[in-house]
């Protein structure tokens, strides 16, 4: 597989880089960043999987989130995956905002036209830690998932359906409970059809009645958040845990709201939770 390299630049001892490959998958060209930290000149580190939100690109965290030298101390490495396809040819599939391109939920869709390229699932769990691991210097049994919005929706739902692949998990003001708020009514009728048992498969408090993850999950939550009462409503996932004897930590902050300015502000405890536990 040809992995195009669309840039790389030193960074606090590692290098990030950005890249591009066709996927088979999504039977498209899809778009990823790296951030190796300078421990990899040694040897195999762990690596976290780290999913974007509505709108967000391969290159957002890299760029706002802060995380680098913070992975460069405890050395691990940082994949950010596109939040979707590009370029799909579908016919208003970049109109929306929150559906469509920018908007691929991590789920792979079975309705027409979205199931020809949105595979986003079986992309981040399947396709894309092969490609990492055929070209970087990481060790695939230690690996961790975590991301933010959209993207901690989709880290929550993977990392519970697969947790003997990412070990570690955690999420910024994540969207808990896709198939109970407008964002997850919207999009999973539309990639998935009308079958709701089909949407509990990526729904996290849905999932939690199935099995629970063995590691305890992290959660930051902005009160400030202007998506926080109709879109991510934490409580739900809460009370899910509490019912399925899944440990949390559930954190909400006074004053911070959505963006990477939040992000940015707990991004050190959520590597540190990472590295702790694929330390084991």
């Amino acid at each position: 597989m040809t992995l195009e390299i669309l840039g790389e630049q030193r960074c606090h001892g590692g290098m990030q880089g950005f890249y591009r490959h066709h996927s088979r998958s999504c039977a498209l060209p899809m778009r990823f960043g790296v951030y190796l930290p300078p421990q990899a000149g040694n040897a195999p580190v762990p690596v976290l999987y780290f999913l974007a939100g509505l709108t967000c690109t391969e290159e957002t965290f890299a760029i706002k989130a802060g995380a680098q030298r913070v992975a460069a101390a405890l050395g691990l490495a940082l994949v950010t995956p596109d939040t979707s396809p590009r370029d799909t040819g579908i016919a208003d599939a970049g109109n929306d905002w929150d559906f469509g391109e920018g908007a691929g939920f991590y789920l792979d869709a079975t309705q027409s036209p979205w199931s020809a390229h949105f595979r986003m699932y079986s992309y981040i769990r399947d396709e894309l830690p092969e490609v990492i691991a055929d070209h970087f210097a990481i060790d695939a049994a230690r690996c961790g998932i975590f991301g933010h919005s959209m993207g901690g929706h989709g880290a929550l739902t993977i990392a519970l359906r697969n947790p003997r692949q990412f070990r570690s998990v955690s999420a910024f003001a994540p969207i808990v409970a896709a198939s109970q708020v407008p964002w997850g009514l919207k999009a999973l009728p539309r990639y998935l059809g009308a079958d709701r048992a089909a949407w509990a498969n990526h729904d996290a408090c849905a999932l939690l009645e199935r099995g629970t993850h063995p590691g305890t999950i992290l959660i930051d939550q902005g009160e400030s958040d202007r998506f926080l009462t109709e879109q991510l409503r934490p409580e739900l996932f809460a009370a899910a845990c509490a019912r399925a004897g899944q440990a949390l930590r559930l954190r909400r902050h006074p004053g911070y709201d959505h963006s990477y300015w939040f992000i940015q502000s707990f991004i050190e405890d959520h590597l540190r939770h990472h590295a702790s536990a694929l330390a084991a």
